[in-house]
């Protein structure tokens, strides 16, 4: 085995290692985490869905707090981070504040944009014309996809009315944690799922816009990479980058509580599900008290927090937002616990160094 990893190229930036941790809401990602990556030389990633939960005011006013957060966190993280690495954020398309979320991460300065749970069509004009009529940064902007029909739209919109490509596509499949970009019926035969096949896809469906802007567009892989042999296998296939995210849960760094680190050391291969999420996507977590009993029957829904653009409180089974605040806080009983396919395989508790060690030496 080549001990030394490839660096990822993004452009005019070298990011030394090339892990990007993926992005974790509610709080669960925030900049003590993403700033710890960061710090290692990866792309430490904060996620922007109700990320200032515990900001004062934010049960009145959600989307203020929010956006408050979302530079906080950014200060913070590149603060942790020293100068080493990217920090970046993860705000999903599905978002009711999508828009003002990008344009927060700008003024903020964030290196790094990642969007998913959606199709980020506008992304480039959102963040690009923010950034020059107030003077600021673009950051590097990555859209998450599931298969190369859908990184083939991305790419032939954002060609045809920004004249720009992606600086990195991320290639989910369908061994990911939280909302999964497949539909139920197709998860139901996960076995038939081939993520090397979409990942080559995906990696073909690019070359022809590369050519056109003389410019390498990076393909980063995630959903089930857990080890240094998977990060091998996909850099085998033609990624240049990989996408983590639950192994990150289990760090000292992580900001989510311990209650809820220890709700992946505990949780066994038998109770991980794929659930119906109000996003209108399915998503996997750890099977709970709490879902056995929105199972059973629909939660009351006294209140709204605005989150999700396509939200209908009288209709969807359960309120997003307070279940992954219970679950952030560590009242699982009341919780969503999102988690990847491979948590059972952890074990134990860590810090964002060792993992990252681990990962690039193996």
């Amino acid at each position: 085995m080549n001990n030394q990893l490839p660096q990822l190229i993004l452009g005019d930036v070298i990011v030394p290692v090339p892990v990007i941790q993926g992005g974790m809401g509610v709080g669960v990602s925030r900049s003590r985490l993403a700033g710890a990556v960061a710090k290692e030389g990866g792309i430490g990633v904060i996620s922007t869905a109700q990320i200032g939960y515990d900001e004062e005011n934010f049960e009145k006013n959600p989307a203020e707090c929010n956006c408050r957060a979302i530079i906080k966190h950014i200060a913070q993280a590149k603060e942790i981070a020293g100068g080493n690495g990217l920090v970046g954020v993860n705000i999903m398309v599905a978002l009711k504040h999508y828009r003002q979320h990008i344009e927060t991460a700008v003024e903020a300065g964030a290196d790094v944009i990642i969007c998913g749970a959606g199709l980020p069509a506008d992304l480039p004009g959102i963040a690009q014309n923010y950034a020059r009529e107030h003077g600021k940064k673009i950051p590097k902007l990555m859209p998450i996809v599931s298969s190369a029909r859908a990184a083939g739209i991305i790419l032939k919109m954002w060609d045809h009315h920004y004249h720009t490509v992606p600086d990195c596509i991320i290639v989910e499949g369908p061994m990911a944690g939280g909302h999964l970009g497949f539909q139920e019926s197709v998860l139901e035969n996960i076995e038939n799922i081939d993520f090397d096949a979409i990942l080559c896809g995906v990696i073909d469906s690019k070359k022809p816009y590369e050519e056109k802007y003389t410019k390498k567009i990076p393909v980063a892989a995630a959903g089930g990479i857990f080890d240094r042999q998977d990060i091998d296998h996909v850099l085998s296939l033609g990624a240049d980058a990989v996408q983590i995210a639950s192994r990150f849960v289990v760090t000292k760094e992580c900001d989510a509580s311990d209650a809820y680190k220890h709700a992946y050391i505990e949780a066994g291969k038998g109770n991980i599900q794929i659930v119906k999420s109000p996003v209108g996507m399915p998503g996997r977590a750890v099977r709970n008290a709490f879902i056995r009993q929105v199972e059973q029957h629909k939660q009351e829904i006294t209140g709204c927090y605005q989150c999700l653009e396509k939200c209908n409180p009288k209709e969807v089974p359960y309120c997003i937002t307070q279940a992954l605040i219970h679950a952030v806080k560590g009242e699982l009983e009341q919780g969503l616990i999102f988690c990847g396919e491979n948590v059972s395989r952890i074990h134990e508790m860590t810090t964002v160094p060792e993992l990252m060690r681990e990962l690039t030496q193996g």
